[in-house]
């Protein structure tokens, strides 16, 4: 009965650990995982869909969060930008449609369409994906890099920029910084800042 005892208190921590560590999500140099989620044309995308990329700008967003939304023409600028030159976005909505009507794919359809993204917008309706990397809030992106084995590094982890309100008033630009550095084989000096959005919105149990 001890023996029984023991091994059931053994299991619970392990259990408690491992969900600590997927809610805690991925940190700067760590590896990050595909995925293959349904986009806004009906089909499935993943990463090893582009296999001449570089790397990735893959941004948790969705369609009514005002911070999102006040990012989406700097987040279609930024895969116009940078995908011609193997960095292109995928983003991802994260929010549950069963607690946002407002988020569901048919949904998601038309803010593609409304605002002309040259960009996959998928939906992650398991939200796995989204714990797997550990985003927060809408929008929050995680900038990857290739390596040499086919894995991808995540290189940066945040924020757009530093004014969510103009983007003619920011003066800090950290994913295209990140970019930039990543594209002169330079280290990312300004790795991690803290996302700015609306949070998440999970699955009631």
């Amino acid at each position: 009965m001890r023996t029984c005892t023991v091994l059931l208190s053994v299991c619970v921590i392990l259990l408690f650990f491992q969900g600590t560590m997927s809610e805690q999500g991925y940190s700067v140099g760590d590896y990050a995982r595909d995925f293959e989620l349904k986009g806004t044309d009906g089909k499935m995308v993943s990463m090893a869909d582009y296999p001449d990329a570089k790397g990735f700008v893959v941004v948790f967003t969705c369609n009514e969060c005002p911070y999102a939304k006040a990012y989406q023409e700097r987040i279609n600028q930024i895969n116009q930008d940078y995908a011609s030159k193997g960095y292109p976005v995928i983003a991802i909505n994260p929010n549950s449609t069963g607690e946002i009507e407002a988020e569901t794919l048919d949904q998601m359809k038309k803010r593609a369409q409304q605002e002309d993204f040259t960009f996959p917008y998928l939906a992650d309706e398991t939200q796995e994906i989204t714990r797997t990397y550990g985003a927060t809030n809408t929008p929050h992106v995680y900038v990857l890099a290739k390596e040499a084995d086919n894995k991808f590094k995540v290189a940066y982890i945040g924020t757009i920029d530093n004014n969510y309100k103009d983007a003619d008033e920011a003066d800090k630009h950290y994913v295209r910084e990140a970019l930039d550095a990543l594209m002169d084989d330079q280290p990312v000096e300004e790795a991690k800042t803290k996302a700015i959005g609306c949070t998440i919105k999970w699955k009631q149990a």
